[in-house]
């Protein structure tokens, strides 16, 4: 009898790896495509701008727009995704992100830039409820020990789509042009090919046959509950920062390269060289996903944050190449900070997990605060010194990897 129970279990577990194995494959395609439209907006910024003669600051409203989403959809997202599960959520962000890629087509035709932003809000809110949902269901696909190597695995692909993406806009959009042609309808075959995609992939997943997890019935008694943990709150503040360095450092990059006592660069020549960062961050997250198989997440965490100061330091009292390679190298260790605070911020959650990719997600926003911060920064000492301020957020994600991402409850919570 025993014998037969012990055999049951073992196919039970046998298949349930096999599910979950499936489940990943599936959900690499959703970090690739996110990754891929994300940054899309790189191409976009210049290209709307030449398109509708807008300042630097008008041009800006862009990233505001797309990482403004992330702050006032992350939370109702959470509440969405614990009451449909992260399955159902996954098939929802992919829809309102293939509208989101429709209303290009009408903002092209009437020439508004104001639809353009409002067509990117869209988007982005549908992105946003698919990482509310995604990020937390690769860390339930398995051990929670793992979690952070499975995840650095599936953002793999995310960087994969950055690195990408660049070369796909130029082409579509600036047909080959050095500088953007002022046409707004350019836009059109692009983002109807991307909203067609992201629809297909709603349909596929809505019949896939994935686990069904995330869903849970006390929205509200879990929603409260994720706010209890520090090591969420503390992992938020982690994933504002880390999301505002890496934006704003690839912000600043052609300037930085641009400047006499650096590579003395032409815009367009400096412009190749982003590549290297954003790869290095793709080869840097399958290099981390084996990594954290034998070491600690935390630890690891602390290693490359510590290895980023060192590099954007020497960026900022150095001139020349190795101030160049120096920059270009932060994006290698960047890799894994970000799927890492995030699986490390909702670890142990339970049903307040959903709720907590929320609050993580409304984080994202550090991506259009702090490269404005540092905007500010530059336009007072210069582009090269104002790197100094990145240099704070990688102290603090150090911290966050050997001290603050350990689960802890605060005592408001009691029994």
């Amino acid at each position: 009898m025993s014998v037969n129970l012990a055999h049951e279990d073992t196919l039970n577990s046998a298949s349930t790896n096999k599910n979950n194995r499936f489940a990943l494959v599936s959900l690499t395609s959703l970090f690739f495509m996110w990754g891929f439209i994300t940054c899309l907006n790189d191409i976009l910024i210049p290209y709307l701008k030449g398109a509708f003669d807008l300042t630097y600051t008008q041009a800006m409203l862009v990233q505001f727009c797309f990482f403004g989403a992330y702050f006032i959809v992350s939370l109702p997202a959470g509440n969405l995704v614990g009451k449909i599960g992260f399955k159902k959520g996954i098939v929802v962000g992919l829809s309102i992100a293939s509208v989101g890629c429709l209303l290009f087509y009408p903002a092209s035709l009437l020439e508004k830039y104001s639809l353009f932003l409002l067509a990117l809000f869209v988007l982005a809110s549908g992105i946003t409820i698919l990482q509310v949902s995604a990020n937390p269901y690769v860390s339930a696909l398995g051990p929670s020990k793992t979690a952070s190597s499975r995840l650095t695995m599936t953002q793999a692909f995310n960087a994969l789509g950055t690195t990408v993406a660049p070369f796909f806009g130029a082409w579509l959009i600036f047909n080959g042009a050095e500088h953007a042609i002022a046409d707004p309808s350019a836009v059109q075959t692009p983002y109807i090919f991307l909203a067609l995609s992201l629809l297909i992939l709603a349909i596929i997943f809505a019949y896939l046959k994935l686990p069904n997890l995330g869903q849970k019935e006390h929205v509200q008694q879990s929603t409260q509950k994720s706010w209890h943990f520090s090591h969420l709150k503390l992992g938020a503040l982690g994933i504002f920062l880390y999301v505002g360095a890496e934006v704003a450092i690839g912000s600043f990059l052609i300037n930085f390269l641009a400047e006499p006592n650096i590579a003395a660069m032409a815009e367009s020549q400096a412009a190749n060289y982003i590549a290297y960062y954003w790869g290095g961050a793709m080869v840097g997250r399958f290099i981390g996903a084996i990594v954290m198989q034998r070491i600690a997440a935390g630890k690891v965490l602390a290693f490359n944050g510590a290895c980023s100061i060192i590099l954007i330091l020497l960026a900022v009292v150095l001139d020349g190449s190795v101030a160049m390679w120096s920059i270009l190298a932060v994006g290698l260790f960047n890799s894994i900070m970000f799927p890492t605070i995030f699986s490390l911020a909702i670890n142990d959650l339970g049903d307040a997990a959903s709720h907590g990719a929320g609050v993580l997600c409304l984080a994202i926003v550090g991506g259009a605060i702090i490269p404005l911060v540092q905007g500010i920064l530059a336009d007072l000492v210069g582009v090269q010194l104002s790197f100094i301020l990145p240099v704070f957020c990688y102290v603090y994600i150090a911290y966050y990897g050997l001290i603050g991402s350990k689960p802890m409850m605060t005592l408001k919570e009691g029994s």
